[in-house]
């Protein structure tokens, strides 16, 4: 990667927070509580990252609980929104993380775990919940590693998260490391960022021949950019 996609920003922030319980059921405050950390992102303009703590106490019971279609479609909206935006998603898990936590911890760019964290797929009485969770944990993990998680649902420990890749590493002190790596990820070049994370997920789907124009095309940004910025430390922009 190159100097110019890690360039200083100087008006990078403090990474915008927030907190989710794996045992919350889902209702309106928890969409809304997802959507306004959306807004505070964008209203950053990318000069910031977001630290999301995910914990719990144990298995989310019955998730989602008795709501309506309206509000799960509500839910996916807003997890769609927060994945999908250019900022830099860190998560920290401790405890139990299940329900609306696994949920968010699966639109994360970085994910931190703690010593004895457990990461619980719920079910309930119909089997595992249906939601786009099983897009997620598929396209992410790969049939082999999912398939047991989407069908029957289990509990992940510490050790087999970081294993099959659900969790990146692990920290004793995750608050510590969230906050020394949103300050580096806020460095990125937002748009760049998304272009990156985007390539990653169409990687699986997409032939190389049909790929391979998209990543000329980033390779070419930031050589572009690359040259000016040395242009214009010499002076000649």
């Amino acid at each position: 990667m190159s100097a110019s996609h890690f360039a200083p920003s100087p008006t990078a922030t403090t990474p915008h927070t927030l907190d989710i319980d794996g045992t919350r059921p889902l209702c309106p405050l928890l969409i809304a509580d997802v959507n306004a950390l959306c807004d505070r992102l964008e209203d950053a303009g990318g000069t910031t990252s977001a630290v999301i703590r995910l914990h719990g106490t144990g298995p989310a019971e019955d998730w989602p609980g008795d709501v309506g279609i309206d509000l799960v479609s509500r839910w996916e909206k807003a997890l769609r929104r927060l994945e999908q935006g250019r900022y830099p998603k860190i998560a920290t898990v401790e405890g139990v993380c299940s329900g609306p936590a696994l949920d968010v911890l699966l639109t994360a760019d970085h994910r931190i775990g703690t010593p004895g964290l457990r990461i619980a797929v719920p079910v309930t009485h119909d089997g595992v919940w249906a939601g786009m969770a099983l897009h997620r944990l598929t396209h992410q993990l790969g049939g082999l590693h999912a398939r047991r998680l989407v069908l029957f649902g289990a509990e992940l420990s510490e050790q087999r998260a970081l294993a099959i890749g659900l969790i990146d590493q692990t920290a004793k002190n995750p608050a510590a490391v969230a906050a020394r790596l949103a300050r580096r990820f806020a460095r990125l070049e937002p748009a760049e960022l998304a272009i990156r994370r985007q390539l990653v997920n169409e990687a699986g789907t997409t032939a190389f021949e049909e790929a391979l124009g998209k990543h000329l095309a980033a390779c070419d940004r930031t050589l572009r950019r690359t040259r000016n910025a040395l242009a214009g430390a010499r002076g000649d922009a």
